[in-house]
């Protein structure tokens, strides 16, 4: 194929089954969400520039990641990097912050980041997150931290890793950026050149580096410049998460890549990922709502990378599959067939039919690959008004009245459904 029609770098084309895979992910991250009281939101995949520019002018997706263009009437728009921007602005612009507190909400949908492709990371992602509005109490923190446990461990990563922090607020932080400032100045010719923008720019990310490890160990450690109520709220955070059997631990050097932070900053990790791996994170923003021109409100979330996540799972986490029943057909009943299985669909039961006229052998090798029973239509038995079944799973076939038909075909994959959930056989 000519490279001028091939999908974009950093993209991709999800295939089934993989992309069943992300339509069961969908369903257990808002299912679990339901749980505890969160109500979905969609908002566009596009925003006016500044809406995301709020992020932060020194951040990544602002400076050099942003997919943004003008469109034909002069606006100045860009393809969502994030959801928290884009939830602030919906919360503002539809005055949500008359609603009922707390306000919990939920959004999934495609993320744009032009950032250099690599494993998992693809400049168009899909992103799972929640935000949690009108609470200041760490127990909205902790129950952010529970939620995003909880729905990885719905996909199998059990015992995730927790690491949290606290940037502070605009009491102590600007006297640890200061500290922070100082001892990475000493420093400078040291320092790769990425750190020595962010020392300019963005000094809590010089914490962040992947690169000057040695130089961070001996920085200043944040725990000490922490006002009183920042240690009180990171420290009952801590608590309610390990009270309910979540291990959680303190990282000192976790800031997140974002600005718009406060206090809380936590990620989440698993163990099969090696140590200190992030897989997603979160914190507390509290001041994001007020830079949309709206009331302020204490807030916390997180946002989870989907593919990230499945990647991570891996085979332990395969997609749901239907259990198809396949019917078949003698020659000159093909109309027939389609006829029944059309039937079946409208008593709910996953069926397919042959389409191609091919001979029965043909068929029923195909129904062998994809369903647990088969219906042969046509012959003596179509005469009688019965079927005969054929059940995969044992090489069993029975002869079945039309009539008795989907009640028989649900009893079969019903016995089906609790053998391999550890049922009994009936």
């Amino acid at each position: 194929m000519n490279a001028d029609l091939q999908r974009p770098k950093g993209t991709q084309d999800i295939l089934p089954p993989e992309s069943w895979r992300f339509d069961k992910m969908r369903r257990i991250a808002l299912d679990t969400a339901r749980l505890y009281g969160f109500e979905l939101l969609e908002t566009p995949i596009f925003e006016q520039t500044q809406v995301f520019m709020r992020v932060g002018e020194s951040t990544d997706i602002v400076q050099h990641e942003r997919y943004s263009f003008i469109d034909a009437g002069g606006v100045d728009l860009t393809l969502r990097p994030e959801g928290t921007a884009a939830v602030a602005r919906a919360y503002v612009q539809n005055g949500m912050y008359n609603w009922p507190k707390p306000l919990k909400l939920i959004y999934w949908g495609p993320m744009f980041r032009r950032e250099r492709p690599q494993a998992d990371r693809y400049r168009q992602h899909t992103q799972f997150g929640a935000e949690l509005y009108g609470s200041e109490d760490p127990g909205a923190d902790s129950e952010i931290i529970l939620l995003a446990c909880r729905v990885v461990e719905q996909v199998g990563l059990t015992n995730p890793d927790v690491r949290i922090n606290s940037i502070g607020c605009a009491i102590c932080r600007p006297n640890y950026r200061k500290a922070l400032v100082d001892y990475y100045s000493a420093r400078r010719d040291e320092l790769c050149q990425d750190c020595q923008n962010r020392l300019e720019k963005n000094p809590l990310r010089l914490l962040d580096c992947k690169v000057d490890v040695a130089i961070r160990q001996t920085a200043p450690d944040l725990a000490d410049y922490w006002c009183d109520d920042c240690k009180s709220h990171i420290e009952s955070v801590m608590a309610q998460v390990s009270q309910v059997g979540r291990p959680i631990r303190r990282d000192p050097y976790l800031v997140r890549g974002l600005d718009y932070y406060t206090r809380t900053v936590f990620e989440v990790g698993h163990p099969s990922q090696g140590p200190n791996t992030a897989l997603f994170g979160g914190g507390r923003y509290d001041g994001l709502s007020a830079s949309f021109e709206g009331p302020g409100a204490p807030a916390v979330g997180f946002g989870m990378g989907i593919e990230r996540i499945l990647s991570a799972v891996g085979d332990q986490f395969p997609p749901d599959e239907a259990p198809l029943i396949y019917v078949a057909h003698l020659p000159g009943f093909m109309g027939q067939a389609q006829i029944m299985a059309e039937q079946l669909r409208n008593q709910q039961l996953a069926t397919e039919s042959d389409l191609l006229d091919r001979s029965l052998k043909a068929q029923l090798r195909e129904a062998g690959k994809k369903a647990r029973l088969a219906l042969i239509v046509g012959g003596r038995e179509w005469e009688q008004k019965t079927v005969q079944v054929k059940d995969f799973a044992n090489g069993q076939q029975h002869i079945v009245e039309l009539e008795n038909l989907p009640l028989f075909l649900k009893d079969r994959l019903r016995d089906e459904s609790q053998d391999t959930n550890g049922g009994s056989n009936l």
